[in-house]
């Protein structure tokens, strides 16, 4: 069974994938349309690359240490932020070639909820790592010397 912010996760990855690969089919049918490049490469690495990697660590990681994410509450600000940020983010991309004040602003907001989103990963997966159950090593004994046999 997934949770419900992993699967948001997921389907927010496609659909980053899905406007990513439409501005490029765009910027080839449109070489002007070049200059959008930066939105479009923010929209795959951060919108389908880290998505992806984001709803698949929270759904593999506690399985993984057998303990409970840390907050699912953080995931879902974490999502949140995270698609909010990157909407302002590949919008200021896009807005910074034709007005530049206004372009400053949204990219100063979403770079900031992207960073932050980013972070909420990086703290509740490391939180959830801190209550894994560690199991000792088991100590590897030196193997003895083999005995020759002489006949």
């Amino acid at each position: 069974m997934m949770d419900s912010y992993v699967l948001r996760f997921l389907r927010a990855s496609l659909a980053w994938l899905a406007a990513g690969v439409s501005l490029g089919v765009a910027m080839a049918v449109h070489p002007a349309w070049v200059i959008y490049r930066t939105a479009h490469l923010h929209m795959l690495l951060l919108g389908f690359v880290v998505m992806m990697i984001s709803g698949v660590a929270y759904h593999v990681m506690p399985r993984f240490t057998a303990t409970p994410l840390h907050s699912p509450r953080l995931a879902n600000w974490h999502f949140i932020m995270s698609n909010c940020g990157l909407a302002l983010l590949a919008s200021g991309f896009i807005v910074r070639n034709h007005d530049v004040s206004v372009a400053a602003w949204l990219l100063g907001l979403g770079g900031t909820l992207s960073a932050a989103g980013a972070y909420s990963l990086a703290f509740n997966l490391w939180r959830t790592l801190d209550g894994a159950k560690v199991t000792p090593s088991i100590p590897v004994r030196p193997a003895r010397p083999l005995r020759v046999v002489s006949q």
